[in-house]
């Protein structure tokens, strides 16, 4: 394990990460950082527990919304896929059921 000290939102804190994954994990927290001084510095979100919740809300969507490379969903977002995925599992267990009382 490797330990970077880092600033988010001008609070230090000591992370932890595997190695060779350092420069992710510097990526993630400046990330991070510009994301929550933006909503800070634009004064409509008051308390560092509600900017962070509103940041991680921000780049939850934004995970969500990104299309997947390539394959057979790749003009769908990720929120599509993983909708997509559960009618799937629906499917699959409605199939099943019945099977369960064979064995």
């Amino acid at each position: 394990m490797v330990h970077l000290d880092v600033t988010i939102m001008g609070q230090p804190y000591r992370l932890a990460c595997k190695e060779g994954e350092e420069k992710t994990l510097q990526e993630a927290v400046h990330y991070l950082d510009s994301k929550m001084c933006a909503l800070r510095d634009a004064g409509k979100v008051k308390g560092t527990d509600r900017i962070a919740v509103m940041a991680a809300l921000s780049v939850a969507a934004e995970f969500l919304t990104v299309k997947t490379p390539n394959g057979p969903f790749s003009d769908m977002s990720m929120l599509e896929v993983k909708q997509k995925l559960g009618a799937m599992h629906s499917v699959l267990d409605a199939a099943l059921t019945p099977q369960e009382n064979l064995f």
